[in-house]
């Protein structure tokens, strides 16, 4: 809510912006971001006046100083079928910000390009049409409420590059039937698969040392598991 603000620059080094950060900022036109930032929260830049530098399909970029990488913040107008280009101005893109297609309802398939490292905390929550997703090797988290209530989400491949799966990443997913949590992974946060009503059968590697509460709770077709020593 720092209204007067007008510009920003983010300095070399800066890997991480949490959620909200400049929710508010009415007044914000201009941002500048380093290369090598990780992570971009969901709201960082709600209610401000952030000038895309790139926007194609319903997807909206931020590139960064040097112009190496590209930051994909919004794609709530995509439409149907969507594959996320690796290139965008000669930007790599490297990772989904949170809440970047949240309610997207018209989106129904998407595919992510190698090079994307992270999938934002909700980045498709709510998405209702969506029906498939395919993640590359890149990506290595998959956040808090990633998926959440994306009902007519029947099938995921989850990389083995991924090691954690963020709380409620999966909740409500009522039409995901199995999962296969890939080895690599080494933590399954609360409620990651809450009310996935589907889901018969889902295996769970040596990797795993943590499954957080309530992680299945409410998965009433799910009439066996087995939790691996390491747990």
């Amino acid at each position: 809510n720092c209204t007067s603000l007008t510009s920003f620059t983010i300095p070399d080094g800066v890997t991480s912006m949490e959620k909200g950060a400049f929710y508010g900022c009415s007044g914000l036109t201009s941002i500048i971001i380093p290369d090598g930032i990780t992570s971009i929260g969901s709201g960082t830049f709600t209610r401000t006046n952030i000038k895309y530098e790139h926007i194609e399909d319903g997807l909206n970029y931020l590139i960064s100083r040097t112009g190496q990488s590209a930051y994909l913040i919004d794609g709530r107008d995509a439409n149907g079928s969507v594959s996320i280009p690796t290139l965008v101005n000669g930007a790599s893109v490297s990772l989904i910000a949170g809440r970047a297609f949240q309610n997207c309802t018209s989106l129904t398939s998407i595919t992510i390009p190698d090079g994307v490292t992270s999938i934002g905390e909700g980045a498709f929550f709510r998405c209702d049409s969506l029906t498939s997703i395919t993640i590359p090797n890149s990506v290595t988290s998959i956040g808090t409420g990633a998926f959440g209530d994306c009902n007519n989400l029947t099938s995921i491949t989850i990389p083995n590059s991924v090691k954690t799966i963020g709380g409620a990443a999966f909740a409500n997913c009522t039409s995901l039937k199995s999962i296969a949590i890939p080895d690599g992974v080494t933590s399954i946060e609360g409620s990651a698969f809450r009310g996935c009503t589907s889901l018969t059968s889902i295996t769970i590697p040596d990797s795993v040392t943590i499954i957080g509460d309530f992680a299945f709770i409410s998965c009433t077709s799910l009439t066996s598991i087995t939790i691996p020593d390491g747990v």
